[in-house]
């Protein structure tokens, strides 16, 4: 079940979002720190994540894909949990912790119940960030620090 927690019943629930698709949304309150749960589904290489997802079209661009530091891959479309419907924003209250080729959400601060949990995808592209790219890329999270896109900032 989505966001179960032995000792204090479920803290989430997935529903439709205002902000793309589904998302996940606090049922009680959740404490800064808190772990909500792993990222999960199969892990592929980068070569099958291009034929599953190929790069085409200018439309958007939509997976539940999650990179690794080791270059590994996760599609949480393939044996993923209810992980993969946390929304994108550029003011985040969650965020995605990588420890040992795994990846966990935490909470960055308190949430409120209601409230949806989200994070910054921080998204990177091996092309430059293009305006084009970034039309492809969009962010509708409606913050007033906005970027406009999922897309990281470059450095």
């Amino acid at each position: 079940m989505a966001g179960n927690s032995r000792r204090r019943g479920r803290r989430y629930s997935i529903r439709r979002s205002a902000l793309h698709g589904k998302g996940a949304f606090a049922l009680q309150p959740i404490p800064r720190g808190a772990r909500i749960g792993e990222y999960t589904g199969e892990r592929i290489v980068e070569d099958e994540a291009d034929r599953r997802y190929p790069e085409e079209g200018d439309g958007p661009h939509h997976t539940f894909l999650f990179a690794l530091a080791d270059g590994g891959i996760i599609d949480a479309a393939v044996g993923g949990n209810s992980m993969r419907f946390l929304n994108h924003s550029c003011d985040p209250n969650c965020e995605a912790i990588e420890e040992d080729g795994r990846i966990f959400i935490d909470t960055l601060r308190r949430i409120r119940p209601g409230e949806e949990l989200v994070y910054d995808y921080n998204f990177i592209l091996d092309v430059p960030h293009t305006a084009a790219e970034k039309r492809r890329y969009p962010c509708n999270c409606g913050s007033r620090h906005c970027r406009g896109t999922i897309l990281a900032k470059k450095r």
